[in-house]
Formats: C-alpha cells, sequence, structure tokens
C-alpha cells in the first residue's frame, strides 16, 4: 500500500501548450471620421486641424456637425466644416474654442471672420475652413449643397423630346 502512495500518478496533468503569441491588431482609421466626410474620395491622411476641429466642437456641444471634403473643388481648403450654435454667443464661444485648441497645438488660425455679427463665423486654419452658423443662417446660405458633390439625375428612357398623347391634352 506505501508503495502505491509514493508512486506518482499518471493521470496528473501536463502543462498546456502555449499558443503563439498574437499582436494585437489596430483598427485602421479612415477618412470617415464621426462626422462622416461627404465624398466617395479615395481616403486620405485627415489633417491635424481637422481632428482638432472635431474635438473643439464636440467640447462646445456645437450642433449638426458636417465635414465636406473639397479637395479639388476648391484650392482654399481640402475640408470644410459646418457646424450650428444655438444662440450667438454659443457661436462665438464655439470659435474661441477651436482657435484655443488650434493655437496650444501650434496651429496658428489664418483668420477669424463675423465675431462681431455673431450670425456666421469663420475660422480659417491651415487645410481646414470652419464655418459656425446659427440654424437660419445656415438654412438660408445651404453650404452643403453648394459642395456635396453631385449625383447626376437619372435619365427616362422615354422622355426624349416627343410629346405623349396624355401630354396632348
Amino acid at each position: 500500500m506505501l508503495a502505491r502512495m509514493n508512486k506518482p500518478r499518471s493521470s496528473a496533468r501536463k502543462p498546456a501548450k502555449k499558443s503563439p503569441v498574437r499582436k494585437a491588431v489596430k483598427p485602421r482609421k479612415t477618412a470617415n471620421t464621426s462626422s462622416s466626410v461627404a465624398s466617395g474620395r479615395k481616403p486620405r491622411a485627415l489633417p491635424p486641424a481637422l481632428r482638432l476641429v472635431e474635438a473643439a466642437l464636440s467640447d462646445m456641444k456645437a450642433v449638426d456637425v458636417r465635414v465636406l471634403d473639397v479637395r479639388g473643388m476648391s484650392d482654399v481648403a481640402d475640408f470644410m466644416v459646418i457646424a450650428s450654435g444655438t444662440s450667438d454667443r454659443h457661436l462665438r464661444s464655439i470659435a474661441d474654442r477651436v482657435v484655443q485648441m488650434a493655437k496650444a497645438s501650434g496651429q496658428r488660425p489664418l483668420g477669424v471672420e463675423g465675431e462681431q455679427q455673431g450670425e456666421w463665423v469663420l475660422v480659417d486654419l491651415p487645410d481646414v475652413m470652419v464655418h459656425i452658423m446659427l440654424p437660419r443662417t445656415r438654412e438660408f446660405y445651404q453650404l452643403e449643397h453648394l459642395w456635396e458633390p453631385r449625383t447626376p439625375a437619372p435619365r427616362n428612357s422615354n422622355s426624349g423630346g416627343k410629346r405623349t398623347s396624355a401630354a396632348r391634352g
């Protein structure tokens, strides 16, 4: 009986084999950020000013933020960011925050316009133009429709300039 107790068990567990260690793969960032770039172009590296602007707008609770990719359509900027504020004071504070964060990151704004009027504030950063407007001003000017790429309207095959019998009336 003693011999049996001193004998090593054959059913003892063997150490498990270690699986090869795999490095964690980080998801790749594309041009479509939180606001969705409004174009079908190939994604390229986003300018640092764009990330900065999105952070500032989010921080100040800007409303209805749109990022438009205008590369190839405009020589003034690569991206236009259009956002709304709830009041003229809110517009100014959003613009001030964008300028403050840009200066802190070492990117001086090329210009700031419209702070005194309070309906539309424009902040011009390298490669990014930021439009902050009151909702009624934004609705009036409709900048999104001006800069979004246009898709051709589908053509109707039987409207080749000929009148149909119903149209002769």
